[in-house]
């Protein structure tokens, strides 16, 4: 099983030691990341620290290299208590909120962006969660491809292509079946212990740029598959529920 890397909530404000300490660990190995950039970061848990001058020419610096972006999100703020289609937590930016109000949100963001050099047609949701008319705003402004969903390669439904994260990274390690996923991280919370761990990776799994997930045909998402996605999702959103009650 191949690993791809994903970074999550990149921000202006962000904790950019912390960005700088992974970014050297993938540099070391040579491999590529998605990175989800908000385009108008109004959380306060991601203003960490005073904006990074020059923000934007540097995520562009980053895009020459081989880094891929993603638009995560708008604001990143959690409106609903929607899972929506990929239950994985039951908070949303999106899910629950009308086609008009998403459509807007999206059309924005992309704007923001667009307007500072990133064109990308890629989006990944705040918390994973999305609904239907998610998909139906994504389309209508340009978007192909979500970073989210279940799976060993990428898949099609309702017109875009999703690159699915891993179930379990212990059960991806073990799995040597000839697949994909990616695995999520966020630098902005990573202890001593996280960096150790993500730094083992290299040498547990064939972890490679997530552009190489790109070049995999993507097959069309059944509805058995959807069903199974949406179970799968569920249990493992209650399970980390139990895991916390009990500690």
């Amino acid at each position: 099983m191949r690993i791809s890397i994903r970074m999550d909530d990149i921000t202006p404000d962000m904790d950019w030691a912390k960005f700088e300490r992974f970014k050297a660990i993938l540099d070391k190995h040579g491999v590529k990341p998605l990175i989800g950039v908000v385009p108008d970061n109004k959380d306060r848990k991601l203003q960490i620290q005073t904006p990074r001058k020059g923000y934007y020419e540097y995520l562009k610096l980053l895009e020459e290299e081989g880094w891929l972006i993603a638009m995560h999100g708008f604001n990143h703020l959690y409106t609903t208590r929607k899972g929506g289609i990929f239950p994985l937590n039951h908070k949303s930016e999106f899910a629950g909120l009308s086609l008009s109000e998403q459509d807007k949100m999206i059309r924005d963001g992309k704007r923001i962006l667009r307007t500072n050099g990133i064109n990308t047609d890629f989006f990944m949701a705040p918390s994973h969660s999305y609904d239907k008319n998610t998909l139906v705003a994504l389309k209508k402004n340009g978007f192909t491809k979500i970073t989210d969903g279940f799976g060993t390669r990428p898949y099609e439904m309702n017109g875009i292509t999703f690159y699915p994260i891993s179930v379990s990274k212990g059960k991806s390690l073990k799995d040597t079946s000839d697949g994909m996923v990616t695995f999520v991280y966020h630098a902005n919370t990573m202890t001593d212990k996280d960096f150790d761990s993500f730094e083992k990776l290299f040498d547990k799994a064939e972890v490679v740029s997530y552009s190489d997930f790109l070049n995999i045909d993507a097959e069309k998402q059944t509805f058995a598959a959807e069903i199974k996605e949406y179970l799968t999702a569920t249990a493992k959103y209650y399970a980390v529920k139990l895991r916390k009650l009990i500690k």
